[in-house]
């Protein structure tokens, strides 16, 4: 066994420790999912030269090269310099002084985003753009994070189960004048979303302010152009989501209706935040558990310091966290007893 290998600076370097003793596997960042298809053949160099020959989609959309041997690290490395440069430096303006080790940190983790409206007919916003604006304000760090993108409230991205999700909204407008009444805004509402709308008895759209959730399905459905999105893109976003063994959540609205300039100022304040929750001892720990370490109030005061919020932003006043606790088999029994092996047949 290699007792002298130190398995958490590779770790900080993006190789992830195999089962098998000496061997890594690179996570080979890909921020907001999206690059120029030429850098597929970098990873696919990796793979063949000095990995096992097979490839790995990271679940968080990193590219991964599974299979490789700890004397293999350096070439790796050095291969990797350009596609770090590249990427990270020039495209997505991250400052980083060197990279002959390769990635700086494994903290800020892999910016992951749906397709967003460069593709997608339902999403509401540039998901890889405002990736790649993030980028250089959380990484590199060694205060860990994990954020993702969606285009919509569909959240294909699952920014519910993230450290910080964000979702793009639509601000909707109706144009009385165009619509026809043909409902077909309404039923797609019911269908697809959260049932603001109604036909009046005048064949008109009303609409429950309160809950729409700015998906834009009625811009979608409307035959006669009556709804219209807003120029100004607005996000959701959430917070304190995670999956893990013992008390996985689903992350819950800290703001919505914001523009773009307040979700940077609010991930802005991020670093300082964890500084401050960790007493500026970096850590490998989710950015939920800081919340809960902070508590709702006080970090609601660390992440809005100097945001200024534009005047349709909504703050959460409370959050009602919803864990599953997982502690063994507590309170669970075999359906039938007969299922199990070996068993007797009586109750116990």
């Amino acid at each position: 066994m290699n007792h002298d290998i130190d398995i958490k600076r590779l770790r900080i370097n993006c190789f992830r420790q195999s089962k098998v003793d000496g061997e890594f596997m690179l996570q080979m960042r890909v921020p907001g999912a999206l690059i120029d298809a030429r850098y597929l053949s970098v990873i696919q160099h990796i793979c063949l030269t000095w990995g096992n020959g097979t490839f790995h989609a990271g679940m968080r959309q990193t590219l991964c090269a599974p299979g490789i041997k700890y004397e293999s690290i350096p070439a790796v490395r050095e291969y990797l310099q350009d596609y770090i440069h590249e990427v990270e430096i020039e495209l997505c303006d991250v400052e980083m002084d060197e990279v002959t080790a390769g990635y700086p940190t494994i903290g800020a983790r892999n910016i992951t985003a749906c397709i967003g409206n460069s593709h997608c007919i339902k999403a509401n916003v540039n998901t890889w753009q405002l990736a790649r604006r993030l980028e250089p304000i959380i990484f590199p760090s060694h205060y860990h994070i994990k954020l993702s993108v969606a285009g919509c409230p569909n959240d294909c991205a699952k920014a519910h189960f993230t450290d910080f999700g964000i979702i793009g909204m639509a601000k909707l407008e109706y144009h009385r004048e165009r619509c026809i009444g043909c409902g077909a805004c309404e039923e797609a509402c019911a269908h697809h979303s959260t049932r603001v709308l109604s036909l009046t008895e005048d064949k008109l759209i009303e609409k429950d302010e309160c809950c729409c959730i700015g998906c834009g399905e009625c811009v979608l459905a409307c035959p006669a152009s009556a709804w219209v999105r807003q120029p100004t893109k607005f996000y959701r976003m959430l917070i304190g989501g995670r999956t893990g063994k013992q008390t996985p959540r689903m992350g819950q609205t800290f703001l919505s209706w914001v523009t773009e300039d307040v979700v940077l100022a609010v991930i802005g304040n991020w670093k300082k935040f964890s500084a401050w929750a960790l007493d500026y001892k970096p850590e490998y720990l989710h950015g939920g558990h800081l919340i809960d370490r902070a508590g709702y109030e006080r970090f609601k005061e660390k992440i809005l310091d100097g945001v200024v919020l534009n005047p349709e932003a909504l703050v959460a006043e409370r959050l009602q966290w919803h864990e599953t606790e997982y502690r063994g088999q507590i309170n669970m029994k075999p359906l039938h007893d007969h299922h199990r092996a070996g068993a007797s047949g009586h109750e116990e």
